[in-house]
C-alpha cells in the first residue's frame, strides 16, 4: 500500500478548530450524495442521530468554512476541498475496517473500533495497518498463524 498522503483536514483546510464531529458530517454528506444524489439537513439529521437545529448550526460553519455550500431548503454539497477531506476520511474507515476483518471480527464489533479509530488515526500509523493488511491478504500462511495465537 503506498504511504499516506496529505490531505487537508477540517482544521486545516479552512483555518477552523474541528475534528471528529466535522469529519462524520462530511462522510455522512458524501455517502447521502453518493446513494441518493443529493443531501439534505433531515437526512443528516436522521443519520446521525441529531437535531435538524444542531446539523444546521453545524453546516453553516462547514459552510462558512469552505467545506460545503448550504442553501437553506435546497440541500448540501460539498466543495473540492470538502470532497477531498470525506474521501480521505472513507479511504481510512475502509482501511481499518478491511485490516480487522482479516481477524473475522463481527461487523457490529468493526464498526465500532472503527468508529472509535478512525478519528485519532496518525497518518504513519494508518501507513503502517496499510502496509500490514497487504502483507497479511499476499501471506495467507502468516495470517492464518496470527489468527491461531489470538485464539490462544
Amino acid at each position: 500500500m503506498p504511504a499516506a498522503t496529505t490531505v487537508p483536514t477540517p482544521r486545516t483546510a479552512a483555518g477552523g478548530g474541528s475534528s471528529r464531529a466535522q469529519e462524520d458530517y462530511l462522510e455522512q454528506i458524501f455517502n447521502l450524495i453518493e446513494e441518493k444524489g443529493y443531501a439534505r439537513v433531515v437526512d443528516v439529521a436522521k443519520n446521525l442521530g441529531i437535531a435538524q437545529a444542531s446539523v444546521t448550526n453545524m453546516i453553516q460553519r462547514l459552510d462558512s468554512e469552505g467545506l460545503v455550500l448550504y442553501e437553506k431548503y435546497r440541500g448540501v454539497v460539498l466543495t473540492e476541498a470538502g470532497t477531498q477531506i470525506a474521501r480521505h476520511i472513507i479511504r481510512r474507515h475502509d482501511s481499518l475496517a478491511t485490516f480487522l476483518r482479516l481477524f473475522d471480527l463481527d461487523e457490529d464489533t468493526i464498526y465500532e473500533d472503527v468508529e472509535g479509530m478512525e478519528h485519532h488515526i496518525s497518518s504513519e500509523t494508518l501507513s503502517a495497518f496499510q502496509c500490514l493488511t497487504a502483507e497479511l491478504e499476499r501471506q495467507p500462511a502468516l495470517l492464518r498463524r496470527v489468527k491461531a495465537r489470538m485464539q490462544k
